[in-house]
């Protein structure tokens, strides 16, 4: 899904630089016995420099957003409207990045002024125009195919190559790991919605007491069940089979 909307969006925004180069195997992989644990898993792209802090474009409100205006009536220490109802559309889509934390750590939720702190205030200005361009590019096409994005992380990079160095769209892309895809025929305001990404999977962590904890196993159930919404996202957006990929 990644590849393809580093080859599309290029297309709705001609502005826009990825670090995609292809999901073909190098050559020097593509004959070894690992190949087959590769391909279709991993992609070519350039080495570039990764900013230390993820992009986050809220255009609904929910996830962690929701519990913060529930307790204080902000989202990322941002003033929002009151009396908005769980998952309910926002008036404007919200930038509101993250710490991108070591592995094993937990991302912060932070301010628009702090993340300007550590990139600062022009990569942190280019960083947000470029992710709500890209959301509301991907939000449109998603509506026409009956996904709801309701809000999605971005990872950028700079291209020191270039003068001057320009910021570059990278890691993986508008994904049901990054993502939460809503179906649009099934939404309804003011309660948690029926998805096409991770959240079955968070809801059976946090019903079970095991969020956060190491060595879970899943059951087949919420393995199939996460996986039949990742399946139906991709159709829906790719437009192809997932057995034909």
């Amino acid at each position: 899904m990644s590849e393809f909307w580093f080859s599309l969006l290029p297309t709705l925004l001609p502005y826009l630089r990825t670090h995609f180069v292809t999901l073909d195997l190098p050559s020097s992989l593509a004959s070894s016995p690992e190949a087959p644990i590769y391909r279709n898993r991993s992609m070519q792209v350039r080495r570039l420099k990764v900013f230390p802090i993820e992009s986050i474009v809220r255009g609904y409100i929910t996830g962690s957003a929701w519990s913060e205006y529930t307790n204080h009536g902000t989202v990322h220490g941002i003033g929002v409207p009151k009396n908005l109802q769980e998952s309910e559309r926002l008036e404007e889509p919200l930038w509101t990045p993250s710490t991108k934390a070591e592995q094993g750590q937990k991302d912060e939720n932070i301010s628009p002024a702090k993340a300007a702190e550590i990139v600062g205030k022009d990569y942190a200005d280019k960083i947000r125009r470029l992710s709500l361009d890209i959301y509301n590019a991907a939000r449109d096409y998603a509506a026409e195919r009956g996904i709801i994005i309701a809000d999605t992380k971005f990872e950028f990079a700079l291209d020191e190559s270039t003068e001057p160095p320009d910021v570059v769209l990278v890691d993986e892309v508008l994904t049901p790991d990054s993502s939460r895809f809503w179906r649009a025929d099934r939404y309804k305001v003011g309660k948690s919605q029926d998805s096409l990404d991770k959240q079955y999977l968070r809801d059976w962590l946090t019903r079970e007491k095991l969020k956060g904890k190491e060595g879970v196993e899943m059951p087949e159930e919420v393995v199939r069940r996460t996986g039949d919404g990742y399946k139906e996202a991709f159709e829906r957006l790719v437009g192809e089979s997932w057995e034909n990929c």
